[in-house]
């Protein structure tokens, strides 16, 4: 096997000399019906993966039992694995010789969202959110998908270890809805105790995009985000004298519409940006005035100056709606930025992307990877780039939606498909989890040549 990996690689140099086509693609080339023989024979076995981890998700730092599945599948595949790591996060090391080191990420959390697909393995799961509310929890941002892509491509490249060298990282991390997991691992010397990378990479779910496709973009790809917690306090009373009262609900209620005036007249129209109130809370009885109601907000932007421009006009919004309504200075509105809960934009290095991407097409086929625009979403994961040492970051999209769907809602008049964080969000289970094995496998056999 060592010669023909030789041969392969003599063959890429004259490929380089004559053709001015890089070694590693034509070096994928080779591997890619190896890639797709051993994606096809683990078919069932991963598609049964999926349904398990999409039948039984968990919310954000509760994904003790996910991160235990996870770290027994690599174990099982050959990794070297370490748990706990920033309280449920896992790595699986699998080194093998001199090379780069790739680090390939999967998220593990899921969301406060109650399942309503009808599917035979939809998740009933109910837990306790960190205010103490009982909610229903779903894999509705598709991270199930991205486990069991994960876990394809590990076993995959361990199968492969005679065709590459170098480490292979793969980290299961937690927390990526509440935009704190990435950080933590890091902070948890996450690059100190393991090969700091060589290049990072990462898949995500396309609800937009036709199973059995992949999607990419050079440079940004999805917005940075900020998190706030806003308290309105009020002054509380009987609900037949609303006039010795300050009401907090109905200044919550005037200051969402007015936070909506500053995408639409305050940035420029050129500049994205969204201003989201996701939650509001606020009284316990009908004939009561509360004293306080509580909102949380998502702010999505892509250039600094644009969030800085809106985090401000988010406070003097707010404390001018408050004044107006004649709430006492000293019941001012308290406004928190939640720090640990921030992410900048994602940022896809352009010469990884383009390398990866002609990896990913030498197995898939050209027109089978599409070139996709920027969206306002955010994920942490470029953090993992932005160390003391900047590492370049690709994460691609994988489509998800049958043909017979993604037809019928190109019709006119048609319902729009389900987004992300849907309660009704499902994806084609085969083609889209085929679809990753062998696109990430691909793409990490394109860089540890």
């Amino acid at each position: 096997m060592r010669g023909v990996t030789y041969m392969i690689r003599i063959i890429c140099l004259l490929t380089v000399l004559l053709a001015g086509v890089p070694c590693w693609a034509a070096e994928v080339a080779a591997l890619g019906s190896a890639i797709r023989e051993l994606a096809g024979k683990d078919a069932g076995y991963l598609a049964e993966l999926y349904r398990s981890l999409h039948a039984h998700p968990e919310l954000s730092q509760q994904e003790q039992d996910t991160a235990a599945r996870v770290a027994k599948e690599l174990r099982e595949a050959g990794y070297k694995v370490t748990t706990n790591i920033a309280g449920h996060g896992l790595v699986g090391l699998l080194e093998n010789g001199p090379g780069p080191t790739v680090l390939i990420r999967t998220d593990l959390d899921a969301l406060p969202v109650e399942e309503a697909t009808g599917l035979p393995y939809a998740s009933r799961v109910r837990a306790q959110d960190p205010a103490g509310r009982t909610v229903g929890v779903m894999h509705a941002c598709g991270h199930d998908m991205h486990m069991a892509c994960f876990l394809g491509a590990a076993r995959a490249l361990a199968r492969l270890k005679d065709r590459w060298g170098g480490n292979l990282l793969m980290v299961g991390q937690p927390a990526e809805e509440t935009i704190g997991g990435a950080r933590q691992m890091i902070a948890a010397g996450l690059y100190t105790r393991f090969p700091r990378p060589d290049f990072c990479l990462a898949l995500h779910v396309d609800a937009n995009l036709e199973a059995g496709r992949v999607g990419y973009r050079e440079g940004f790809i999805f917005a940075a985000v900020d998190s706030l917690d806003i308290t309105i306090w009020g002054v509380g009373g009987h609900g037949a004298y609303p006039h010795k009262t300050k009401d907090p609900i109905v200044i919550a209620s005037q200051l969402i519409l007015a936070l909506q005036t500053i995408v639409s007249r305050e940035v420029r129209a050129i500049d994205p940006a969204v201003v989201t109130v996701g939650s509001i809370h606020g009284g316990a009885k009908r004939n009561v005035i509360a004293d306080q109601v509580d909102l949380q907000l998502t702010v999505r932007t892509y250039s600094e100056a644009t969030r800085r421009q809106v985090l401000e006009a988010i406070e003097r919004i707010t404390k001018g709606v408050a004044r107006a309504a004649g709430v006492p200075a000293d019941r001012e509105p308290i406004i928190r930025i939640r720090e640990d809960e921030q992410a900048p934009a994602t940022f896809n290095n352009p010469g990884l992307t383009r390398r990866t991407v002609a990896a990913i097409r030498e197995v898939l086929g050209v027109d089978r990877v599409v070139e996709r625009e920027p969206e306002m979403g955010s994920e942490d994961f470029g953090l993992f780039g932005r160390t003391t040492i900047d590492i370049p970051v690709f994460m691609f999209r994988i489509g998800t939606i049958d043909a017979r769907r993604w037809t019928d809602s190109q019709k006119p008049g048609a319902a729009p498909l389900p987004s992300l964080h849907s309660a009704v969000f499902w994806p084609e289970p085969e083609l889209t989890l085929q679809t990753g094995v062998q696109a990430m496998t691909a793409a990490a056999l394109g860089l540890l040549r």
